[in-house]
């Protein structure tokens, strides 16, 4: 999972924290796997292969001459190739597919009842979704003869100066055309444009936020500035290409933010969020949403919004980030939860993953009229609610040793009750993030005296900070790289730069060229407040939401049984 710790005092402007990027895998496998994918499609554009789902469910021997070539060219497995070769082809598959479904959209209207009758009408609508919300507006206001009113998609008013794809609007997409008086349509969208624009300013300084975080790596001033550093589940960092590591930040700063709100209930301004969040993992490899749990989790609190929200339009949309969440699942956790349990040593706390997707499945069986399937999700829900439920007294009895509820909680949910095993757990977890803490200290320690040792041999500090981070910390390759670069420049300016040496106890000054500027350090300190200090906060779930949809799944259910009876 991609959590956050905040090793230090929370507090404390010097402090950085990282997200942990939890592979539940070994971290070497999946940029293995990452690189495997990256070779074959390099391979299969140099030999002009077209893969398609014909030759590959009805010749196999022609898959396998591939792969074997592949594995040849490569030194992976052939195991390995075959299996990424298929990945591959699925991808192009859904990819074209969506490439068709949204080169002319179909909407779908919902329309206002008509007099004397009982129930909304819909109409089907094609076109381009390049064209604003005010032409639509008027292509509806011709066919159907409606004078004022405003179209709602996902409970948000699409704006009419703005084009329909920037709104999300896709093929498929269920929109609801809602009649208003003329003074209240006026009223409605000055409201809604300045909810619109606090949205909007809430994004933007969320990206810009992250954004700025994703270019440091504690090098500008490694004793004083918040950085990010994306880890596994030991704490380990993973050596990631610029450009995956910053959708990545991205992604994860969209995700927390949208948790935050999901927390605060929310769901309209976190939903907004998760769809950013969403579409920054879409631009990293394929291979990364295969395996990690962080874009699982992201497709269930999508869904949980949905279903907040009551938008059924989103009923496919919702169904196929259900499966994409349970494919992952199973991909990361193993069958039965071996990989998990390998890892972690434990798999009790991620039940609660698992009872809201079986949850939600039940959910979007009930709606969709499959009450079979309905029933059959609700009673593994059920089962893991009690599961789940946990004993006060137990509670009571690791926060009295002086753990917090939620550390008591999450110890417990993760050991299945088992009060001794859950106090070994948290001393364990205490003592790993204490490790983790020195280690960044020392990290910083060390990054800060080759920072001194080049400015010793004649760099600025930012340019020290700079050849180190894009060197990953290499102090021979830092310095090979920067005065290939600038050897015209160094002997000019070797006498000046010796000046700037780093002082360790000293923090950036408002003159010092690397410190940020206080509209930066407003934007980070916004987007770390969103991070929660527990790096299993995501699986902290109450389950009294959860249980309240239970008993309103069940009481149609049994309605429909009673009805039918």
């Amino acid at each position: 999972m991609i959590n956050a710790g905040f090793p230090g005092d929370f507090h404390s402007r010097a402090d950085g924290f990282r997200f942990r990027f939890q592979t539940l895998c070994a971290s070497e496998d999946l940029w293995r796997s990452v690189e495997m994918e990256e070779k074959l499609i390099s391979l299969l554009r140099r030999d002009k292969v077209q893969l398609c789902t014909e030759p590959f469910i009805s010749d196999q021997q022609k898959i396998r001459e591939l792969a074997q070539k592949y594995a040849s060219d490569t030194g992976f497995s052939l195991e390995e190739v075959i299996s990424t070769l298929e990945s591959i082809r699925a991808e192009k598959d859904e990819g074209n597919k969506q490439f068709k479904e949204t080169a002319v959209a179909s909407l779908e209207l919902l329309l206002p009842k008509r007099e004397g009758e009982n129930k909304k009408m819909k109409a089907h609508l094609k076109t381009k979704l390049d064209i604003t919300t005010k032409e639509l507006m008027k292509q509806i206001s011709e066919e159907h003869g409606f004078k004022h009113f405003k179209l709602i998609l996902a409970g948000k008013t699409l704006s009419p100066e703005k084009r329909l794809d920037e709104q999300n609007v896709k093929t498929k997409s269920k929109i609801m055309v809602m009649v208003v008086a003329p003074e209240q349509e006026k009223n409605k969208m000055l409201e809604e444009e300045e909810k619109k624009h606090q949205l909007d300013e809430g994004l933007q300084r969320t990206q810009k936020g992250f954004q700025i975080l994703s270019e440091r790596d504690g090098s500008e001033d490694p004793g004083s500035t918040p950085y990010l550093e994306i880890a596994d589940q030991k704490g380990n960092p993973l050596q990631i290409p610029d450009s995956e590591r910053k959708a990545l930040i991205l992604a994860m700063g969209f995700h927390e933010k949208g948790r935050a709100l999901i927390k605060k209930r929310n769901y309209s301004a976190a939903l907004t969020h998760l769809w950013q969040a969403d579409e920054q993992f879409n631009k990293c490899n394929p291979a990364l949403q295969r395996t990690v749990d962080n874009y699982a989790v992201l497709q269930l609190d999508v869904v949980w919004c949905y279903q907040a929200l009551k938008q059924l339009e989103y009923l496919k949309d919702a169904r196929q980030r259900l499966e994409r969440a349970e494919d992952c699942f199973k991909r990361c956790y193993g069958e039965q939860k071996s990989r998990l349990q390998q890892i972690k040593g434990h798999t009790g706390g991620e039940d609660v993953l698992f009872l809201r997707l079986y949850l939600l499945q039940s959910l979007l069986a009930d709606l969709e009229g499959e009450k079979d399937q309905a029933v059959n999700k609700l009673e593994k829900v059920n089962e893991l609610f009690h599961q789940l439920s946990l004993d006060t007294k137990k509670m009571d009895q690791l926060v009295t040793l002086g753990f917090s509820e939620q550390e008591a909680r999450l110890g417990l949910r993760a050991c299945r009750g088992d009060v001794e095993e859950a106090k070994r757990l948290i001393e364990q977890r205490k003592k790993e993030k204490e490790e983790l803490k020195e280690r960044e200290q020392e990290m910083r320690r060390s990054r800060l005296q080759d920072i001194n040792t080049l400015v010793e041999l004649g760099f600025s500090k930012r340019d020290a900070a700079r050849a180190l981070h894009q060197t990953r910390g290499d102090l021979d390759e830092a310095y090979r790289v920067r005065t290939h670069t600038h050897t015209h420049d160094l002997l000019d300016r070797a006498e000046a730069q010796r000046s700037e040496r780093v002082a360790p106890p000293s923090p950036p000054s408002s003159s010092d060229s690397t410190a940020w500027s206080r509209v930066d350090e407003d934007l980070v300190k916004e987007g770390r407040e969103d991070i929660p200090r527990h790096e299993e906060d995501y699986l902290d779930l109450s389950l009294d939401e959860e249980k309240e949809l239970m008993q309103q799944i069940r009481s149609r259910l049994e309605k429909q049984s009673s009805s039918s009876a």
